[in-house]
């Protein structure tokens, strides 16, 4: 079933409710999801079957925007230097940290061994202490840092045990102070357990828990929480978007299409930062378009599929028709 009164909210210009493109998508209506939008500050367009705006969620690869968030308040703050090497904050690792930069690690360009390596090795859960463990076992790099994109968990990984340690206090800490509360997103933890899923949260499959790693995942949060935290960076709320909008560089100087933990995108000419996040059983996305001041987000929680694309190519679709239609009536703000 769809959900009460918001779910049946239009997207403005066509008339075509969200639910309409959602199932376009092709999610039927027994599929738990929650889909979001939201323009500036106007109040957010939820469509929600089987779970609400407010239910909390595993928000996977989506954790990394806000650990490279951390990262640049930190730098800004002049606590750490991101193109300082990663091993003066993780000093057991082997020489070849001397070698990696916190830039490195952040645009995936840190040649760092392939996920499937670091995961092949670890024994036990998969926490932040054993893919650190993991890494700090290879003695060599696959690859030469900055020379080619290659994307990596067990990066961010390594970014946020950075971020803890330059900081002195634990990330979900240090996450809550600087990021959660000044943006009133009450829904939203880095849960490092023992627990697989925090309280109040909607649990994954016993098949397939959620990680305890932190920095790469480890992020629990809601649809509206999610929104909101696109309309703080649209906004600029803290002071560093410019920065995390920040592509990739190689050493040759060649951009990449990663920023900050944000993929950078285009539709129909219009910038779009978007990320998304999977886990057995779980698929999310999250989409900002920074010149129009939208947020799009979607949560489903029994989905292993790819269907998430389709429909976020269908919203920008009717969101930027309807821009362009406001635009030549002479309404678009």
């Amino acid at each position: 079933m769809a959900g009460p009164a918001r779910g049946a909210a239009r997207v403005p210009g066509q008339g075509l409710t969200v639910e309409r493109l959602v199932r376009q998508a092709g999610y039927g209506g027994d599929e738990p999801l929650v889909v979001g939008l939201q323009h500036d500050r106007e109040p957010p367009i939820f469509h929600a079957q089987g779970l609400t705006p407010a239910t909390p969620v595993y928000a996977a690869s989506l954790s990394k925007q806000m650990t490279a968030a951390l990262i640049a308040l930190l730098a800004r703050d002049g606590v750490l230097d991101v193109d300082g090497p990663l091993r003066e904050h993780l000093p057991e690792f082997p020489a070849w940290a001397g070698g990696v930069s916190l830039r490195h690690l952040l645009h995936h360009l840190a040649a760092l061994p392939a996920d499937s390596l670091v995961d092949a090795a670890l024994t036990g859960d998969r926490t932040s202490r054993g893919v650190l463990r993991s890494l700090a076992g290879f003695a060599a790099l696959p690859g030469v840092p900055g020379t080619a994109y290659a994307y990596s968990n067990a990066g961010y990984v390594c970014l946020a045990a950075a971020a803890e340690r330059a900081a002195g206090r634990p990330l979900p800490e240090l996450a809550q102070d600087r990021l959660f509360t000044p943006l009133s997103m009450p829904g939203t933890r880095f849960w490092p357990g023992p627990a697989a899923t925090p309280p109040g949260a909607t649990p994954l499959s016993p098949r397939h828990p959620a990680p305890l790693s932190l920095g790469d995942g480890g992020v629990w949060s809601t649809a509206a929480d999610l929104l909101r935290w696109g309309q703080a960076l649209n906004a600029d709320e803290l002071g560093v978007s410019e920065l995390l909008h920040t592509p990739g560089r190689l050493a040759d100087g060649t951009r990449t299409d990663y920023a900050w933990g944000v993929g950078l995108r285009s539709h129909a000419g219009h910038r779009v930062h978007r990320h998304g996040g999977g886990w057995p059983g779980l698929r999310a996305l999250h989409a900002r378009l920074p010149d129009s001041g939208w947020s799009i987000v979607l949560l489903a929680t029994a989905d292993d599929t790819e269907r998430r694309v389709e429909l976020i190519r269908l919203l920008l679709d009717e969101l930027l028709l309807d821009e362009g239609a406001a635009a030549a009536a002479g309404t678009c703000p």
